[in-house]
């Protein structure tokens, strides 16, 4: 036995890791799956054997696959496109915090955007207000159009971004890559990063002096005086290492860009990586609709050709393409020009000169000033377009020279927000989604999550004067005010064509624990089905009155009927707003495919809208009513 393997017998036998190391693999794979990812490779750094024994347990990286949360059938199909298990839950446990449903304010009808598991991949996929067929939610297909796509490489790293969008009257692909993803992600940002070439020149080594031996022996000075000024006791001057080179300057961040400016970068980089998506892979699904295993074929062929496409575009630009398209670099001669003073009359030359010194140090008083002010919290870190943090704008082509090539960037980053009744407060001028924080159902908060619902009763059912009814997407939730527990159902989409109601409105509000007095209006429904109410609280409805972005309220009272349904009723009009809940993915699975915005505005669109700027697409259901009021 050698002297390695006895050192590490050793070792194991110090650590208790044979009996570890002794398990079948089967047991290895039950301990694993009551680990977290980050545990597990804790327990690897041990000793060499569990390193080796956790690298190479394939059922052990199969347990944490199936804890983060993908369809348990499809994890072996998904392990085909990825070396090994343990780079597959490399890439589930990166994107599965962007998994749920992001939004924007923009426009107020709705920008619900939902994120789900593809196939090796996470497709987000966007819910267009729309009306209710005959059938209710049962029936008629939910609308929605694809957003983007991000995909596994084959070591498992989610580097690959598709962003969907309409150009060109196709539907076309625009492909980029995922900068960072952040395990607290509430904000997903569409940027556009400066990034060097793909094969850059290795660095100059001429800086740098060879060692003093070396110094020594090539040389060998003749002169004795020079030889004694080299020497220092022992050591020469060539001893000391050479200071390393200064370190690059950080780039700019592209929130640092002016609005104007982010908006032109990220349409022209669109317009110039834009791939034409052939028909085959216009016809694939985004995601598993099904468990048949032609659609797994599918969705395995579709993303196959989607990495190659990657591979042979990679989604970047040229700098100096840019910079020409953007006529940056007449304009930087000019400002060169400018900058060169004036040779005819020193004395002027001298004045801007102490002009100048003076605006820069007045300029940076003020920045010391602000960030002073900042730091005490005085300066609000939410504002928009006016916000401390773009006061500065960097220019447009000093952003570009930090790298040869650009392209799309998506990143997910957690930034410090604050919320209103569950809605994130967001910039007007940053190109993001923003998660909304949906809770699941717990005991004394049953009501928490996602809703659908419709305007009048029987629920679901269309009459003669409205032959269809605008879908509404609630989010449930609570919050204790007043040492009062109160449930808050907060609009994110509505389906008229006009909007009724800003995105974030609190459709109502209710007292948990304080009973309604007032019966329920109706007896029965459907079929003549007899309405069983189960429970009731007391509280207060939306109404007009108040200004479209700060409405009024007038009382109401919500129940909670047989087959989980809640129903809220205004008191004095009598109008019904009845609620079940939603699996959206589910609906997705079943939904039907629209044509999407152009790229940049179907990511987040900015434009404040209050109508239905989807109601132009091709489709075989209605997808915007006339105005109507309901209560």
């Amino acid at each position: 036995m050698s002297g390695e393997t006895m050192a590490a017998d050793e070792a194991n036998a110090e650590c208790g890791s044979s009996l570890l190391l002794g398990l079948p693999e089967d047991v290895l794979e039950l301990i694993s799956g009551h680990l977290q990812p980050r545990d597990l490779c804790s327990l690897a750094l041990c000793c060499r054997g569990l390193r080796a024994a956790v690298a190479a347990s394939e059922k052990a990286w199969l347990a944490q696959c199936r804890r983060l949360g993908p369809p348990p059938d499809l994890l072996p199909r998904w392990r085909s496109g990825v070396q090994s298990y343990s780079a597959l839950c490399h890439f589930l446990s990166a994107v599965s915090p962007l998994l749920g449903i992001w939004v924007h304010q923009n426009p107020e009808l709705g920008n619900v955007v939902c994120v789900l598991w593809g196939f090796l991949s996470v497709a987000a996929c966007r819910v267009i207000p729309q009306e209710l067929g005959p059938l209710g939610l049962d029936g008629g297909p939910l609308l929605w159009a694809p957003v983007f796509e991000i995909l596994a490489d084959f070591d498992g790293a989610p580097s690959l971004l598709f962003l969907h969008g309409r150009d060109l009257a196709d539907d076309s692909l625009f492909p980029g890559v995922v900068r960072s993803l952040d395990a607290a992600a509430n904000v997903l940002l569409l940027e556009v990063d400066a990034r060097p070439s793909a094969n850059p020149s290795p660095p100059s080594k001429s800086h740098l002096l060879p060692h003093s031996r070396s110094f020594s022996a090539a040389s060998e000075p003749k002169d004795p005086i020079l030889t004694k000024t080299l020497c220092r006791s022992d050591t020469t001057v060539a001893l000391r290492p050479s200071p390393p080179p200064a370190p690059p300057p950080l780039p700019a961040p592209f929130s640092r860009l002016a609005f104007g400016d982010r908006r032109r970068l990220l349409d022209l980089v669109a317009g110039k990586v834009r791939l034409k998506v052939p028909q085959d892979l216009a016809a694939a699904p985004l995601f598993p609709c099904s468990s048949t295993h032609d659609d797994i074929a599918i969705l395995a062929d579709r993303r196959l050709s989607l990495i190659q496409m990657h591979k042979l575009n990679g989604g970047r630009m040229d700098r100096k393409v840019a910079e020409s398209s953007l006529g940056l670099s007449e304009r930087s001669r000019i400002r060169r020009n400018d900058e060169i003073p004036c040779s005819r009359s020193t004395t002027t030359g001298r004045r801007r000169n102490l002009f100048s010194v003076a605006k820069d140090g007045l300029k940076q008083v003020m920045r010391r000033s602000s960030s002073s002010l900042n730091s005490a919290g005085l300066i609000s870190r939410n504002r928009g377009s006016s916000g401390s943090s773009e006061s500065k704008h960097v220019p447009v082509d000093e952003f570009l020279r930090t790298g040869d090539m650009i392209g799309l960037n998506l990143r997910a980053a957690h930034m410090r927000l604050s919320t209103y009744r569950a809605w994130p407060n967001m910039h007007d001028n940053r190109f993001a989604l923003y998660k909304l924080p949906l809770l699941a159902p717990e005991a004394g908060r049953e009501y928490a999550g996602l809703w659908g619902g419709t305007f009048g009763w029987p629920p679901g059912r269309p009459s003669e004067d409205k032959p269809g009814k605008a879908l509404f997407f609630l989010l449930l939730s609570y919050e204790e005010a007043e040492g009062q527990l109160r449930l808050i159902a907060t609009k994110i989409l509505e389906g008229t064509h006009y909007v009724l109601h800003p995105n974030g409105s609190a459709m109502f509000t209710v007292k948990v624990d304080e009973p309604a007095t007032e019966p329920f209006p109706w007896e029965t429904y459907g079929d003549s089905i007899h309405v069983e109410v189960q429970h009731t609280c007391s509280g207060e409805g939306i109404a007009s009155g108040y200004g479209f972005r700060y409405p009024g309220s007038k009382p109401g009272s919500l129940y909670v009927i047989q087959n989980g349904l809640l129903a809220f009723v205004w008191r004095e009009s009598k109008a019904v707003l009845t609620l079940q809940r939603l699996d959206l993915e589910e609906l997705l699975k079943k939904g039907e495919r629209v044509p999407s915005l152009p790229p940049i505005d179907n990511f987040a669109y900015l434009t404040k809208s209050y109508s239905n700027v989807f109601a132009g697409l091709p489709s075989n259901s209605s997808c915007s009513t006339s105005p109507r009021q309901y209560h």
